[in-house]
């Protein structure tokens, strides 16, 4: 095939694993990042090509300009992988400039954006029929008089543009435990200019977690799904994935594929819901527009999400799959769950045994591979030099 395979934000392992998913299928990848310091993933062997462009959001303009050269001088259009949020929100403002030249699944320009934002995506859930976590907008009528009543504390402080918020306060959320901690995490938010809402905790420890992992087709119709139970993120409780199993829930089916096809949505996406311990509900939590933190585990499954996407696109679509079976196979990312373990045997959430057992079952490694070693090198390499910079500075 002509198309090439685009890979924006290889400094992460979720472009690493996009890259590994099409380039084992004779795909063209290239691998774009703003700077070759900290892009180990685009050090694989499948990488075909590799390009620095201009940053995507402190010179998006010479950013877009730079794909679109790029684009141009192609005998074919390349599809576009966006592995990052901040990418994913660059090419949704430009999408109807950038579908002219790349082959991207959405069509409707702002979608992405909308399912990001978190104040609208609960509002769609929530005029569809799924539950969302009780929510409170801090511009409302007594204000914190409904934060005791309706939310109660501890409760969340969540922000409606994540990717903004992790980049200023290198975090997901604020969890607050009374109203003066709750005061303040908003005088931070202020402060930043950013818009959060506050929401009711659904209880359950993090293993009532789960997602429901979908491609949908150009006519908004699943074709592809698997779902998936997290056991442990990074920071704990309220992080990204470092343990997660796939494991079928036939119910998130039911719940999040009507969902994604009510919204017209095209391409791949992750909702990832919380299943309440007291009632048994599942409630959406978020919804991830991009390949998750486990892409490489859904293709070791089975499930090649990046060459689903890029045959549909290409105009030879594979045939509709989905895994009615727990395969039981683990996504781990062994660096934050180390960190995550020391945490949540701090504070006594889980014991030293219940890890040591969750650990003899099939994993799938983020990073490492043996057969395509030099990403994993350069990521323990790269580690290894932050904890010496640390230990110097002490």
């Amino acid at each position: 095939m002509n198309n090439k395979a685009v890979i924006l934000g290889c400094n992460y392992y979720i472009g690493l694993s996009v890259i590994r998913c099409l380039g084992k299928q004779g795909i063209h990848t290239v691998a774009v990042d703003y700077s070759h310091e900290g892009a180990y993933g685009a050090l694989s062997k499948y990488t075909s090509e590799r390009l620095i462009a201009p940053h995507y959001r402190d010179e998006k303009s010479a950013f877009i300009t730079f794909l679109k050269d790029y684009a141009r001088k192609q005998s074919a259009p390349p599809v576009l992988f966006p592995c990052h949020d901040s990418y994913v929100e660059v090419i949704d403002e430009y999408l109807e400039e950038l579908r002219q030249y790349y082959l991207i699944p959405q069509t409707e320009q702002g979608l992405y954006t909308k399912m990001m934002n978190k104040e609208i995506l609960h509002r769609l859930a929530e005029e569809n029929g799924v539950n969302v976590p009780e929510t409170v907008r801090i511009h409302e009528d007594n204000f914190l008089n409904r934060i005791d009543e309706i939310i109660q504390y501890p409760c969340v402080v969540k922000p409606t543009d994540s990717p903004s918020f992790v980049a200023k306060f290198r975090r997901k959320l604020f969890k607050v435990h009374n109203r003066k901690e709750l005061l303040e995490a908003l005088e931070k938010a202020a402060q930043a200019d950013l818009e959060v809402i506050v929401q009711r905790i659904i209880p359950g420890f993090d293993d009532h977690m789960y997602t429901f992992d979908a491609y949908l087709n150009q006519d908004a119709k699943v074709t592809h799904w698997t779902t998936c139970q997290k056991f442990r993120q990074y920071p704990i409780n309220f992080g990204a994935s470092v343990f997660t199993v796939q494991k079928h829930v036939p119910e998130l089916y039911d719940i999040g594929g009507t969902f994604l096809e009510k919204m017209g949505w095209k391409g791949f996406a992750e909702i990832e819901f919380k299943k309440d311990a007291d009632t048994g509900q599942f409630y959406l939590i978020e919804v991830n527009v991009r390949m998750t933190n486990f892409n490489y585990m859904l293709y070791e499954v089975g499930l090649n999400m990046p060459y689903i996407t890029y045959r549909e696109l290409t105009g030879s679509p594979l045939k509709p799959m989905s895994f009615t079976h727990t395969t039981g196979r683990a996504f781990w990312y062994f660096y934050e769950d180390m960190l995550a373990i020391r945490d949540y045997i701090k504070t006594k959430q889980l014991t030293a045994g219940q890890v040591f057992r969750s650990l003899f079952r099939p994993k799938t490694a983020a990073i490492w591979e043996w057969s395509d070693p030099k990403p994993g090198m350069a990521y323990v390499s790269m580690i290894g030099g932050k904890f010496v910079r640390k230990l110097l500075r002490k």
